[in-house]
C-alpha cells in the first residue's frame, strides 16, 4: 500500500466513524469491506455497482454527501488513485442528489 493509498483508507474509516457520530448510521458492511478488502478496493467496488449503495441514501437523508465515498473520490488528493471514468461516475451521483461540494 502506498502512502497515499493509506491515507486514503484512512478517510474511508473516517467516513464510517463520521456518519455514525453525524447521522446516527452505523454502516457496518461499509466497515467490514474497507477492514476486509482495504479502502482503494472498497471504493472502486462501489463506484461499479449500477446503483449507489444504501448508504449512499442515508447519508443524502442526512444531509451528509460529503461523507460518501463518492465525495472521497473527487477530493483532489486523491485524484490519482481513480480514473477519469471513476471521478465521472462519482461526480455524476453526487451531482444527481442534489450535491454540490
Amino acid at each position: 500500500m502506498t502512502p497515499l493509498e493509506a491515507q486514503f483508507h484512512s478517510a474511508m474509516l473516517d467516513l464510517y466513524r463520521n456518519a455514525k457520530t453525524r447521522c446516527n448510521y452505523t454502516a457496518t458492511y461499509f466497515l467490514q469491506m474497507v477492514t476486509d478488502d482495504g479502502g482503494l478496493a472498497t471504493a472502486r467496488t462501489l463506484l461499479h455497482s449500477a446503483h449507489p449503495a444504501s448508504g449512499f441514501a442515508e447519508l443524502w437523508e442526512c444531509g451528509a454527501l460529503d461523507l460518501t465515498v463518492e465525495a472521497q473520490v473527487l477530493r483532489s488528493e486523491f485524484a490519482e488513485l481513480f480514473t477519469d471514468e471513476e471521478r465521472a461516475i462519482a461526480r455524476q451521483r453526487l451531482a444527481d442528489y442534489g450535491y454540490r461540494g
